[in-house]
């Protein structure tokens, strides 16, 4: 599958969602490096909740520097991140999410697939996530 967005955030662009999204640029986003061998990705997940914790390899911490509109209109983009001393299963993909503070109310933003490094076996090092130059994703 490539790269796409949860149905529940498309659904909030035009405000029709169980979750509400203020600004991805100043709510707590974080990504899950996702194993979807363990759980088999699928768009109509709504929250963190929705994927079992076995399939989540490594959860970030809150995500630095995150713009909206700055690299180009409609642009998501954010600091580099390292993950570190990751060990477990594949990591195909990497999903985003607003932390809410609650799993069951931490609503899924994206998936990222084609990310280069991915898919990627983690070896007990550390992973680092470098956003593409023009950003991870945007709303065309």
């Amino acid at each position: 599958m490539a790269d796409a967005f949860y149905q529940q955030f498309r659904n909030s662009i035009f405000g029709v969602s169980v979750h509400s999204f203020s600004d991805l640029d100043t709510d707590t986003i974080k990504i899950v490096f996702y194993d979807e061998g363990a759980d088999a990705l699928n768009l109509a997940d709504e929250d963190l909740a929705d994927i079992i914790a076995g399939a989540r390899i490594h959860t970030s911490t809150g995500l630095t520097g995150k713009t909206v509109g700055v690299v180009a209109v409609g642009v998501f983009d954010h600091d580099n991140y390292t993950a570190g001393s990751v060990t477990g299963a594949s990591i195909e993909s990497l999903t985003y999410y607003k932390d809410s503070g609650a799993e069951a109310t931490s609503p899924l933003i994206a998936n990222i697939d084609s990310a280069t490094g991915l898919p990627v076996t983690p070896n007990g090092g550390d992973i680092i996530w470098t956003p593409n130059a023009s950003g991870v994703f945007q709303i065309t």
